[in-house]
């Protein structure tokens, strides 16, 4: 450095010795965000890596392929959530649009890792009714899955059903037995079964199904939806199945009779997310009768809950009350969440 340039007092300098970093403006960032009032809404019905499959409401047969716009973030966007999409809505290929909107979802089936994982999972949004699928044999049934689907369903507003399947190498007459006094519709969906009680069910209506690897519930899905070529495997020789399905994904039902939703089997169903308030919640009987239950209640019964008001029910809500709370007993015992107690087996 020179001496006249060391020696330079500050009042010499001048705006050409300031350097000015280019394209960093002083102006505010704002944090308006566009109203996309021309938003069109839609249904999400399939998620790939970071893209969205969506149909639109006014053309339920274009298919539209979206990204998840900035402004959103990262909000989960999940099969069969209410979306809004603007863009190229053509569903050529190789086009794109955004969601820029996800709607309040009026039902939601979550689920968790485990009994103590704190993060849940959204399996589906704004489904209708839970089906529930579950083979009679091979791999033979087991309350305890069925048993906390039912509670996954009532605590996010979906209404169950006991689909039962492989009805030629057994009878349902004895498994369905447990879930009597729930009021839980039962389906026998076996591979030579009529499935018109079924279809009566789906009619017009937005259904999940889950159900562990290896109960048929993919090959339902194809007898359903003919065109939906669903993968289906064989269940290995230790009676688990293998994962045919890797992705959930609605499939609409031929004539526009409503939608399903394959979602990937499982092997756990933890309910860390569940109380047994919104179990309770589920039943206008039981809902009504736990006004009078001190605070605190779990519903259990004596001992833990010697003044519970379930105990003074009568009849078929008190014989509902005693399938609540055997529920509820059943869901919170601790354990893996996907392998049930062996004698919950019939």
């Amino acid at each position: 450095m020179s001496r006249g340039a060391k020696n330079k007092s500050a009042q010499a300098y001048d705006e050409s010795d300031v350097r000015i970093r280019p394209g960093k403006g002083t102006r505010p960032r704002t944090k308006t965000r566009p109203a996309h009032a021309d938003a069109q809404t839609a249904m999400v019905v399939s998620v790939d890596r970071g893209r969205w499959g969506c149909v639109l409401d006014d053309d339920p047969d274009r298919r539209v392929v979206t990204m998840r716009a900035r402004e959103l973030g990262r909000t989960p966007i999940v099969v069969g959530d209410r979306v809004g999409v603007v863009g190229d809505l053509s569903g050529r290929p190789d086009t794109l649009a955004r969601i820029v909107r996800v709607e309040d979802r009026r039902t939601v089936l979550r689920r968790t890792a485990d009994d103590t994982d704190p993060y849940e999972r959204i399996v589906v949004g704004n489904a209708d009714q839970l089906l529930i699928v579950t083979a009679l044999a091979d791999p033979p049934p087991r309350t305890g899955f069925v048993e906390r689907a039912l509670a996954a369903a009532y605590a996010g507003g979906l209404s169950p059903v006991l689909c039962l399947t492989k009805s030629d190498l057994a009878a349902p007459a004895e498994f369905s037995a447990h879930f009597a006094d729930l009021d839980l519709p039962v389906i026998v969906a076996g591979r030579d079964d009529p499935l018109d009680e079924l279809w009566e069910t789906l009619d017009h209506k937005l259904t999940a199904l889950i159900g562990h690897s290896g109960v048929g519930k993919s090959t339902l899905v194809n007898r359903l939806v003919p065109d939906a070529d669903r993968a289906t495997g064989v269940v290995s020789g230790v009676g688990k199945g293998r994962h045919t399905s890797t992705q959930s994904v609605a499939l609409a039902l031929p004539g526009g009779r409503g939608w399903v939703v394959d979602t990937p089997g499982i092997r756990s169903f933890g309910l860390a997310h569940v109380t047994p308030d919104q179990i309770i919640d589920a039943f206008d009987d039981l809902r009504d009768a736990t006004d009078d239950c001190p605070r605190g209640c779990t519903h259990l019964g004596p001992p833990a809950d010697p003044e519970c008001a379930l105990d003074a029910l009568e009849g078929a809500s008190y014989r509902r009350a005693m399938a609540v709370r055997e529920l509820l007993a059943s869901v919170s015992a601790t354990g893996p969440a996907d392998e049930p107690p062996v004698d919950a087996a019939p």
